[in-house]
């Protein structure tokens, strides 16, 4: 933990943060929270803010942001549907909330209210700890908002990636969104249907030389954990690692599966702690420790 803020920011007697998102039963993100402000010494509260998706929910965030440019609340995190749906309430986008157009972070900087996107940090940090330092191939199976984050994060650490969806448009769309990045170079972005998986010849070409699967989709997550986006009828690249965004539950089928075949597999447990924690200090200008928000997490 740093000994004091960073530069440009000074201690509140009371930090009041939050969570933008519908539905928010079963977040996690309070718990992190809450062990962080302990961690760091500070005072606060996290809540949680269940709006609604547009267009019903468009009043609700407009009134919630404008307590953020109050100084009333002091940063909210934001989740589905909403991470797209905020940018137009904000005055500045970061460099990777612009680039991958959804924003899970607010804060207020120089009286602006400011998007940005620790998500993406926040899951290179998660996966190179289960891949190591190696790049090559990854499919990515979904074109969602968190998949934009996903291929981003990997296309911009030098990955070839190949998104798999069921919807050919969506996917087309992300490759168009983040091929058009200035730094990124379009030809490491490539989409296929995801049913090409159950295709022996387009499953034997996709799955060659991969280093790397990535869910990005819901499927496997509580309440409905029998779901799993690969096909259990299609092995697993020899060479590759699996990370499932899904983390509730501890262990989602596509990790067991995946781990029963020898394959080093992981949830996204690890990146809600790390997008968390980044989230954390762009608030207070403090790094809350990243063992004790795991623990939290784990409670």
């Amino acid at each position: 933990m740093d000994k004091g803020p960073q530069a440009g920011f000074e201690p509140r007697p009371i930090y009041h943060l939050g969570l933008i998102g519908y539905p928010l039963g079963h977040s996690r993100s309070p718990g992190l929270h809450h062990a962080a402000l302990r961690a760091c010494g500070l005072a606060g509260e996290y809540t949680l803010f269940p709006i609604p998706p547009l267009p019903a929910g468009a009043s609700a965030i407009a009134a919630l942001l404008a307590r953020v440019r109050a100084g009333e609340l002091h940063g909210l995190n934001v989740t589905i549907p909403h991470k797209p749906s905020v940018m137009a309430h904000i005055d500045q986008l970061t460099e990777v909330a612009r680039a991958v157009g959804a924003v899970n972070t607010l804060y207020m900087q120089a009286g602006r209210l400011v998007g940005d996107n620790t998500d993406v940090p926040g899951f290179l940090r998660d996966v190179q700890r289960l891949t190591g330092a190696q790049r090559g191939r990854a499919l990515v199976l979904g074109a969602g908002g968190s998949a934009r984050a996903v291929v981003y994060a990997l296309a911009r650490a030098g990955w070839q990636v190949q998104v798999l969806a069921r919807r050919s448009a969506q996917a087309a769309e992300l490759i168009a969104v983040i091929g058009a990045v200035p730094e990124l170079n379009r030809a490491q972005l490539a989409a296929a249907p995801l049913d090409a998986l159950l295709e022996a010849e387009s499953a034997a070409r996709l799955t060659e030389d991969c280093r790397l699967v990535v869910n990005t989709t819901p499927l496997g997550m509580d309440p409905h954990p029998q779901g799993n986006p690969w096909p259990e009828s299609v092995p697993f690249p020899p060479d590759a690692a699996v990370y499932d965004l899904v983390y509730n539950p501890n262990e989602t089928r596509l990790v067991r599966a995946a781990r029963l075949a020898g394959r080093p597999a992981d949830t996204g447990a690890g990146m809600l702690v790390a997008q968390a924690a980044l989230a954390f200090a762009r608030w207070t200008g403090l790094q809350p420790p990243f063992e004790i928000m795991e623990q939290a997490f784990t409670l």
